[in-house]
């Protein structure tokens, strides 16, 4: 339209007064453009300035068409244009990061909060007042998820995230839809922490939800979550305890949530590392509640490939393979056939590891102790390769209950069947093999086997 405007005053003006002539810029948008021609035609409606009367004007048909044209389509032009979705505010910055903003866009589940991974769509400067705006938004036909991250003085990525500390985050997911208006607040320094949506939707309100669950549930974790620098082994269970502690409430928020994608981000956030072993059944069962929704969504399938039980550990409610146990004395017997009568700990250790070994004196020696004969199995299978390791770690630890091995290390059959890579682990089976508790240890697992078998 404004190529229409820009072809009438430059060209029939002159033809109807040669004297007149302009020059028009090439970039005069629609709104200068209709201003200008709109002083014209006022000018041109008075005889004694332009010498021209108003049948004059009627009888010249090019201007008539065109002017039909003004009336018609500007009025068409206003209601089909939609406005454009906008993510604008204002950055409090410090002198160590660089003022600049990056709109990432994740084209996958993995790379959703994973540093080094999306494409950059749009970046922003952050001017001297703090403010800034992307201004290359496309229209989109659906929501979509990015990250708008910060970086650095002297970094030379503009995708990596730093995310080991979430209360130093530099970087915040946003959903962007049709018409989106944003406005957003924050402080560089805690750039994720620190945000606050001054105009939003309901998505990305319910995506600050879970940062704030995410940040809390760190809070109250970070001794143990934070790396240890002496790096010691007996403070590993309490470590993968306070990791389940903090993930427990973002797998809440996602077994509620009822929007794709800030499910996606309590998935990932979860686990960064795409690390469910310790919470198989949280995948699975998000992979069976969303494909059932969604069964053609791309990002369901990449969440079923996660939630994959055949590549997960075995999940509470499956039966324990009836596999066959070389034992320390020599034999070899079937799993199924030395199952206590009432609940059997199976019991996934090595000599080598420290943790293994605490919670063999500590928690499973005490208690097989009172409840040998109750109904009580303990069976435990090692990972080792040294049998005189293993055998001496037997009976260093006070562990009188059956133990086998196949004495091959980490590359064991068993292993494999019970699709594990980790250590220490458990699982708790009734008596018929079935898997009713997984990976309790300390006074978690003495409470859970004194109720079984004293409340029942």
């Amino acid at each position: 339209f404004a190529a229409i405007l820009r072809l009438f005053l430059v060209e029939y003006i002159p033809n109807i007064n040669p004297k007149m002539r302009l020059v028009y810029p090439q970039n005069l948008n629609l709104s200068a453009s209709a201003g200008i021609l709109k002083l014209f035609l006022k000018k041109y409606h008075s005889k004694h300035r332009w010498g021209l009367n108003f049948a004059s004007f009627m009888s010249n048909k090019p201007i008539l068409v065109l002017a039909t044209l003004c009336i018609l389509l500007c009025p068409i032009s206003c209601k089909t244009q939609k406005p454009a979705p906008t993510v604008q505010g204002n950055i409090l910055l410090s002198p160590s990061w660089h003022p600049v903003l990056y709109l990432i866009q994740p084209r996958s589940l993995n790379e959703i909060a994973t540093s080094f991974s999306g494409v950059v769509v749009d970046s922003a400067q952050i001017d001297a007042a703090g403010h800034f705006a992307f201004e290359h938004l496309p229209q989109l036909d659906e929501p979509v998820l990015y990250q708008i991250c910060i970086q650095k003085k002297g970094s030379r990525f503009t995708t990596q995230l730093l995310d080991e500390r979430p209360d130093e985050a530099n970087y915040i997911p946003i959903i962007v839809q049709k018409n989106t208006q944003i406005a957003l607040k924050a402080q560089a320094d805690h750039l994720q922490t620190s945000a606050e949506l001054l105009q939003s939707d309901a998505l990305n309100r319910s995506l600050l939800h879970l940062r704030d669950i995410r940040h809390t549930a760190f809070e109250q974790e970070k001794t143990l979550l934070l790396p240890d620098s002496t790096h010691n082994e007996a403070h590993l269970l309490e470590r993968a305890d306070a990791l389940l502690r903090f993930r427990q409430p973002l797998m809440a928020f996602a077994d509620t949530c009822t929007q794709l994608l800030p499910l996606l981000l309590a998935v990932r956030w979860v686990s960064p590392e795409s690390d469910y072993e310790r919470v198989p059944e949280f995948v699975v069962d998000q992979c069976q509640k969303w494909s059932k929704m969604h069964p053609d969504n791309r990002w369901v399938a990449q969440l079923c490939q996660l939630g994959n039980s055949e590549k997960l550990p075995l999940l509470i409610g499956d039966w324990v393979p009836n596999f066959p146990l070389p034992a320390a004395a020599g034999d070899t017997v079937l799993l199924h056939q030395i199952l206590g009568k009432r609940i059997t700990i199976l019991d996934i250790w090595a000599s080598w590891c420290a943790p293994c070994r605490r919670e063999n004196r500590d928690v499973l020696a005490p208690i097989w102790a009172m409840y040998q004969g109750k109904g009580l199995q303990i069976l435990g299978y090692a990972i080792d390769s040294n049998p005189g390791a293993w055998k001496a770690a037997i009976a260093k630890d006070g562990a009188h209950w059956p133990h086998f091995s196949h004495l091959s290390g980490d590359a064991t059959p068993f292993m494999d069947a019970l699709r594990l890579t980790t250590i220490p682990a458990n699982f708790i089976l009734d008596a018929e093999g079935k898997i009713i508790a997984k990976n309790l240890h300390g006074n978690e697992l003495k409470t859970f086997v004194a109720e079984w078998l004293e409340g029942r």
